[in-house]
Order: C-alpha cells, then sequence, then structure tokens
C-alpha cells in the first residue's frame, strides 16, 4: 500500500525530529561517498586485472553512469508511491552487495555488466537521499544541501584515503568485501532510524510557487516553465558530474601513469580531491547565504575549470594534486544547488530529472576520456573537465535571480 504522508506545515514537525533527521540522512550520503570511492581507488588495480586499454576501460565506466540513469526516473516514482526513506535504505543494501562484483570479472564487458548493477543502486540511492534532503532543506528554510553532499564528500575521502592504505596490502576482492559488510552495517543501524522518521512536507505556499502538483500520490505536472528550469539545472548538474566522474575514474590512474607515482600516491589524488570538495560544502550554507546561488555558480564553475587546467597539464605530480583540489573547491556546491532548486521546483521528479542529466555526465565521461584519451593522451582528455566547468559558469548567468536564490 502506498505510503501517502499527510500534508503538513514544518511547524507541525519538533525541531528534534529534523535533526534526527538531518543526520540520520548525513549518515547515508556518508556511505554513498564511502563506498563509491573505495571502488573508484581500485581501478587500476581492476584496469590490470581485465587487461583493458583505455577505451575498453571507458566502456565498462559507462556501466556504472549507464545503470544509474536508466534507475533514476523510476526511483524518482518509487519515492512518489512508498516514500524517499524506504527507498533509501533499499538501494543502500543493493549499493553494498554490489560493490563486491568488480573483483570477480577478469574482463572488459563482464566488468562492464556487473557495473550496470552497481550504478543502478548507486544511482537509486542518490535520487532517494536526495528527495528526502530536499523536502527537509525546503521545512528548514534555510540553504543546508551542501552539508549532505560535503557528507557525501568526508565519506568519499575517508573511503579514498583508507582505499589508499590498503592499496598495496589488501586486494581488490577483499578490500571490497570489506566495504560491503561496513555498508551492511551502516544500513543496519541508521535504516531503521531513517524509516521511523516521517518526511516533513514543505508550505503549500512554497509547493503552489513551483508551479507542481507535489502530491507524492499523483504524478508531478509540471508548467513548461518550470521544466525549463528543471532541464537548465540538469545541465549545471551534468557538467559538474562530467567532472566528479573523470576524477573518480581517472584521476588515480593519471597520477600513476601519466607522472609515475605510486598506487598509494595516486589513490591520493581522489582523496585531496574530496577532501576539497567536504571544505567546499562545509561551507557552502554561507557561502550561498552571502553570494546567492547565481554568484555561487559562476564562481564555482570559473575555480574548476582554473584547478583543472592545471591538474590536467601540470608534469609535477604534487602540482597535479593541488590542481585536484582547487577543482573540488569549485565544483563542490554546483551540484548540490542544482538538485536542491530542482527538487524545490518539483519535487522528486525534479531530483530524478537533474541526477538523471547529471548522471547523463557521467555517461558521457567515461567512454569521452577513454577514446580521446587513446586518440590524443589522457591528460589532454582531462581539460575537457575544465571545459564543462565553464560551461557551467556560463549556464550559471542565465539563471534567473529570483528563481536561483
Amino acid at each position: 500500500m502506498p505510503l501517502i504522508n499527510k500534508r503538513r506545515s514544518p511547524t507541525d514537525v519538533p525541531a528534534g525530529a529534523h535533526t534526527r533527521l538531518r543526520i540520520t540522512l548525513s549518515a547515508f550520503f556518508a556511505l554513498d561517498g564511502f563506498v563509491f570511492a573505495g571502488w573508484v581507488v581500485r581501478i587500476p588495480a581492476i584496469k590490470e586485472q581485465t587487461d583493458a586499454s583505455a577505451s575498453a576501460l571507458g566502456l565498462a565506466l559507462l556501466g556504472v553512469s549507464a545503470g544509474a540513469v536508466v534507475t533514476m526516473l523510476l526511483t524518482g516514482r518509487l519515492c512518489r508511491r512508498y516514500g524517499s526513506h524506504p527507498v533509501t535504505v533499499v538501494c543502500a543494501v543493493l549499493l553494498s552487495l554490489s560493490v563486491t562484483l568488480p573483483p570477480l570479472t577478469h574482463s572488459a564487458p563482464a566488468l562492464g555488466a556487473v557495473l550496470l548493477l552497481f550504478g543502478a543502486a548507486y544511482g537509486g540511492i542518490n535520487v532517494a537521499f536526495n528527495s528526502a534532503a530536499v523536502d527537509l532543506v525546503t521545512a528548514l528554510d534555510r540553504p543546508i544541501m551542501p552539508t549532505f553532499h560535503a557528507a557525501f564528500s568526508l565519506g568519499g575521502m575517508i573511503g579514498a584515503g583508507l582505499g589508499g592504505l590498503v592499496a598495496d596490502s589488501l586486494s581488490p576482492t577483499r578490500h571490497l568485501l570489506g566495504l560491503c559488510l561496513i555498508g551492511l552495517l551502516v544500513t543496519a543501524l541508521a535504516g531503521p532510524a531513517l524509516l521511523r522518521e516521517a518526511p516533513p512536507r514543505p508550505p503549500a505556499a512554497a509547493e503552489e510557487a513551483g508551479g507542481a502538483d507535489t502530491d507524492p500520490a499523483k504524478p508531478t505536472r509540471l508548467t513548461p516553465r518550470t521544466r525549463r528550469l528543471v532541464i537548465v539545472f540538469g545541465l549545471i548538474a551534468l557538467c559538474t558530474a562530467y567532472g566528479e566522474g573523470a576524477l573518480a575514474d581517472w584521476g588515480a590512474l593519471h597520477l600513476q601513469q601519466d607522472l609515475d607515482a605510486s598506487p598509494g600516491f595516486a589513490a591520493a589524488g581522489y582523496s585531496c580531491f574530496a577532501l576539497a570538495m567536504t571544505v567546499g560544502r562545509l561551507t557552502g550554507t554561507t557561502l550561498l547565504q552571502r553570494l546567492g546561488r547565481t554568484r555561487t555558480v559562476v564562481a564555482g564553475g570559473t575555480t574548476a575549470a582554473v584547478g583543472m587546467l592545471v591538474a590536467s597539464l601540470t608534469p609535477t605530480a604534487w602540482v597535479a594534486l593541488l590542481g585536484f583540489a582547487v577543482t573540488g573547491l569549485g565544483l563542490a556546491n554546483l551540484f548540490p544547488v542544482a538538485v536542491e532548486r530542482a527538487g524545490t521546483l518539483a519535487g522528486p521528479t525534479g531530483v530524478a530529472v537533474a541526477s538523471t542529466l547529471g548522471y547523463g555526465g557521467m555517461l558521457l565521461g567515461p567512454p569521452a576520456i577513454g577514446f580521446m584519451a587513446d586518440w590524443f593522451s589522457l591528460p589532454v582528455a582531462l581539460t575537457s573537465v575544465a571545459a564543462l566547468a565553464a560551461v557551467a559558469a556560463l549556464i550559471g548567468l542565465t539563471i534567473p535571480r529570483r528563481t536561483a536564490g
């Protein structure tokens, strides 16, 4: 039977319930980042295991984004029917189980097939907990969305750092099995707490302003203007996710292959990027309150473009790490702003549309960078991240200020 939440104002929910919900959701954001980063730092080892070329690996990595994109719109509908909290818990279990599969493969096609499953779970949990977070952000009427994504980045930093420590001593199979057990443990602890908390409903005025019917039992009907704005925010998410995915999938390989870094040092590349993302997102609420969303997007895209040019073209590994960090600071708040605005305008459907476009960037990124690396070189291919970050900044200038905030 569908879980239909009674419509209420934010004042109907005790402040303590909002705090508990915020902590519990942050735990799932952190878990997602932890598991994903643990996988990406083992990509060089799994590339060697499968004996894949750069382009073949790119096509295999396409599985993560393809699986995510295919399930995202479906997840938006599931969140409307059953609620975003139960869907988050189910997807967390699937994510934890599916991360054990890549080390069991020995060819690029097999790797791509299991990554479809991993990507489906990854895409599902992203739509579900972002939808839950948008509900809470709207109820609190504060731009706290970056703090949830800071939890994701913090989890990614810890996962990448741990991966770097064990890269020389643990096989990918044992390492990712450990991630699975940790993921299931966190879900067992945080899942019941999330299921006990009813999602806060946005005020009626906010719903009407969005131009969409946000009754969770009904599909969202978007006005043409709202649909266009959701797509604009989705394009910003696309440019941002392309960069995040590129650094996750190719950053360690760039350091190890092009700059002669050790496996442990190469894993630190994504860790530095995730640390910078975490810092940027922890300060994101303050930044958004001072600059507004438009200027935050423009400044962030410009900063990321400069940082990635440095990281891609420098011949020195330490300078590349610095470039990764600057890129992380620049990209930090672009995706949270895009998803939060799309969700405020159109509920779970808006989150799903923006996330689908966003992960379309990740869908495009792995094969595009892989083929460009074969045609030119990996450093040249990575400059495409800088180009799309600049595009995100330009798109940010087109957002109506009363919509962007």
